[in-house]
């Protein structure tokens, strides 16, 4: 039976290592740092829940309300910011409970849409997305440079 409940700072260590997982390009001090600020520091509110299977942490969302999303037409839009399920723990329901508890929660909050991402290359992302019923609006490709 999985449990999918608000994160708190005891699941430090699980989310930092399910971070590291699904952002490789993150060093684990930035991790850390993003764990140990996510409640009340960030532009938008958010929240994380983690998702345990026999007392055994196995995924995790990270949902804020964003002004703007890409696609959407209210200006407070659900925002899932980032969803991890172990490899091994996939096509279980996990994801999709985690993502339910998400939107409850902005949907809880006054929101009416909900908007993820995906990188533009991780098809099995964006087939999880779709069989959340998510529609697909789009590619952007984004750019940056050091001023």
């Amino acid at each position: 039976m999985v449990r999918v409940r608000p994160a708190d700072s005891g699941d430090t260590e699980a989310w930092v290592r399910m971070r590291r997982e699904l952002w490789p390009g993150c060093t684990e001090e930035e991790h850390r740092h993003e764990v140990a600020t996510l409640f009340g520091k960030y532009l938008f509110p958010m929240v994380a829940f983690v998702a345990e299977q026999d007392g055994q942490p196995v995924g995790f969302a990270e949902v804020s309300i964003r002004p703007y999303a890409e696609g959407c037409r209210t200006d407070r839009v659900g925002y899932l910011e980032g969803w991890f399920v172990y490899a091994h723990m996939r096509g279980c329901g996990i994801g999709r409970a985690l993502v339910a508890a998400a939107e409850e929660w902005a949907r809880s909050r006054g929101c009416t849409e909900f908007a993820s991402d995906a990188e533009a290359d991780d098809e099995s992302s964006a087939a999880a997305h779709r069989s959340l019923g998510f529609t697909d609006i789009g590619l952007v490709r984004c750019f940056r440079k050091d001023l």
